[in-house]
């Protein structure tokens, strides 16, 4: 029943044969890649206003171009540099194994660190933004926010356990869609205030100047619009994730990436100037919603704009739950995470991966009460640290290689980290105190996580690891003389079943019973009695009802006397239920023995399962 459920929600499993279907073709990877980046200019735009309005008034409208001028540029350059990176590591892993291979292991954690809580933040903003911008059409939902975006979150969750193919094909729809029809508010926007002017603003608010524009006003507004330009690194972190010729694929995506951003991002800014669309401190209505309004009015147009831009800033999430499960899979095989992100689900996606990103995306939602504003500041300073490493590691690279045109790349590549570490610092300084030391205290304490899981792993393969000589002199056919030690609390038929298994082994059988009730245990001997057999049944009174920490302390006497051609196994007898919540109202001491024995170098513990349904008799299955 559970696995029909499960199916009916993530699909049937797939054979290994079908992963070349699981990749994505330029139209669904554009799809899939584009809609973190180009739905940041929902809220991009919005960023720098809500800088510069309070303080220089009306200058802000104009102030809003030259900031989008300054944010395209660095958006071009880091274009550039990202098809550098595509075209030297095709295998993927972006920023990470960039760092890692030319500038050292710990860069490359820190490569890996920032970018996973960049794409644990894309999901929490994007569809915290999403739901604003629901918000802004029907306002009654405000109360409920913060649920609605977890919900949203547990969907699309589920939709990426489907696997990459059909989850591209249900998000590219409503990713065209917003781009279509982001555009059609542009040129139409464009014409009709080339046309016709502005109409009044949905906000009618009279915008106060408070202070003079100022260096340092300008580089917060540029700090706050960066965001724009989060999702560029997905492509490159997920180059295997094409169709064959996946690099020539990735690149043309790259390049198309880019260039809606550039028409997008640019254009909304351009509108935001024209029909003086005002940031709320609430975020309700946003600035599209204010733009949309300005070009439509309440007309069916305004609501198509308003759905798709909350469509696509939550299928924003999406690149997230490309991109991450992607990145703990390197990272997992380099072994500085669990190995479980490393293994392909059902569906061939790597479903423990989406499942850790929803989760803590999830918990950052609650936190941060769904609120945009509170989270983007922790958002820059991740993807800003991997453009950082990523295009320093690249001009390493290219120094080492000296290929045909080495000092042309080295020269892409060294402004884009020259530009990157001014932008990063810019950040870290206007963000700092708005929640961005978060960022910085979390990075080196992910590093060090990742760094002691590899330790593990290190010293695990070193233990476990057999040289030829070893394998040589290994005695495989070595005879031991076995004793069985099985814990009963009745003679029932699992553990009846359990002892003629031992016996059917080994003369050597011990039964052990530790009771708290003298007329339990007298009940038990005389069944024992009836049993007429020559196993040793062993009986511990426990006054304080303790009966894991008695079995154990026993269990131990007998592992010390034994010899050196001596095995010990602990064999748990364990009924098997036909429901599926049976076994959590049963077996709790078993598992408790199990989980401490297994720590005991000298005893080996198995189980002996008894299966039963409930279509038997009540008198044959009667109990005294």
């Amino acid at each position: 029943m559970l696995n029909k459920f499960l199916n009916l929600l993530t699909g049937k499993p797939l054979a290994n044969e079908q992963r070349a279907g699981e990749k994505y073709n330029v139209p669904f990877g554009l799809a899939i890649m584009a809609s973190d980046a180009v739905s940041s200019v929902a809220y991009a735009a919005e960023e720098i206003l809500s800088v510069l309005i309070g303080v220089i008034g009306l200058l802000a409208y104009q102030w809003l171009g030259w900031v989008s001028l300054m944010i395209i540029g660095l958006l071009f350059i880091l274009t550039i540099s990202y098809i550098q990176i595509i075209k030297a590591y095709p295998h993927g892993g972006g920023a990470y194994v960039v760092a890692k291979e030319n500038l050292g292991v710990k860069a490359g954690l820190i490569a890996a660190a920032a970018l996973l809580i960049d794409y644990i933040l894309t999901v929490a903003v994007s569809a915290s933004a999403g739901m604003e911008a629901i918000v802004s059409a029907f306002p009654n939902l405000a109360e409920h926010k913060v649920v609605l975006v977890v919900l949203l979150i547990i969907v699309l969750t589920i939709l990426n356990l489907r696997g990459v193919s059909e989850s591209g094909k249900i998000f590219s729809i409503p990713t065209y869609l917003f781009i279509f029809s982001m555009l059609f508010m542009i040129v139409y926007g464009l014409i009709r205030y080339s046309l016709y002017g502005a109409p009044a603003p949905m906000i009618n608010t009279q915008i106060k100047m408070a202070g003079d524009i100022s260096l340092y006003l300008i580089l917060k507004a540029f700090s706050s619009g960066c965001s724009a330009l989060t999702g560029l690194e997905a492509v490159s972190n997920s180059v295997p994730n094409f169709k064959k010729p996946s690099q020539k694929n990735a690149i043309f995506v790259m390049i198309l990436l880019s260039t809606l951003i550039l028409l997008i991002f640019g254009g909304t800014s351009i509108l935001a100037r024209f029909y003086h669309a005002y940031p709320t401190a609430q975020g309700s209505p946003t600035v599209v919603a204010q733009i949309a309004y300005g070009v439509f009015g309440q007309t069916f147009m305004f609501y198509i704009v308003q759905i798709t831009t909350a469509i696509i800033l939550l299928m924003a999430c999406n690149t997230a739950f490309t991109g991450f499960p992607m990145l703990m899979y390197v990272i997992g095989r380099d072994r500085f995470a669990p190995r479980q992100f490393t293994i392909r689900g059902k569906r061939l996606s790597f479903s423990t991966g989406i499942i850790a990103l929803s989760f803590i995306a999830c918990i950052l939602v609650i936190i941060f009460n769904a609120t945009t504003h509170r989270l983007i500041p922790l958002y820059s300073v991740g993807v800003f640290l991997s453009f950082i490493l990523a295009q320093t590691g690249m001009v390493i690279h290219w120094k080492k290689r000296k290929e045909s045109g080495w000092r042309k790349r080295v020269l892409i590549n060294g402004f884009g980290a020259l530009i990157s570490i001014i932008t990063a610092i810019i950040i870290i300084y206007e963000k700092f105190t708005e929640g961005a030391w978060i960022v910085i205290i979390v990075i080196p304490i992910l590093v060090l996580i990742m760094m002691a899981i590899e330790k593990h792993y290190t010293k695990v393969a070193a233990n476990l690891s057999t040289s030829h000589e070893e394998l040589i002199n290994a005695n495989i056919d070595k005879e031991f003389t076995h004793i069985f030690v099985i814990p009963i609390q009745s003679l029932n038929k699992a553990s009846l079943n359990a002892l003629q298994y031992a016996r059917s082994i080994t003369p050597n059988v011990i039964a052990i019973s530790i009771y708290t009730d003298k007329v339990q245990a007298d009940k038990l001997q005389n069944k024992w009695k009836e049993l007429n057999t020559d196993i040793l049944l062993v009986s511990k009174y426990s006054p304080y009802r303790a009966i894991v920490t008695p079995l154990i302390s026993y269990i131990d006497i007998i592992a010390k006397a034994a010899g050196k051609d001596e095995k010990i196994t602990l064999l748990l007898s364990q009924f098997m239920v036909d429901e599926w919540w049976g076994s959590l109202l049963h077996n709790h001491t078993s598992f408790l023995l199990r989980e401490t024995i297994l720590h005991n170098e000298n005893i080996t513990v198995a189980t002996c399962p008894y299966h039963f349904n409930d279509k038997y008799s009540a008198n044959e299955n009667k109990m005294n």
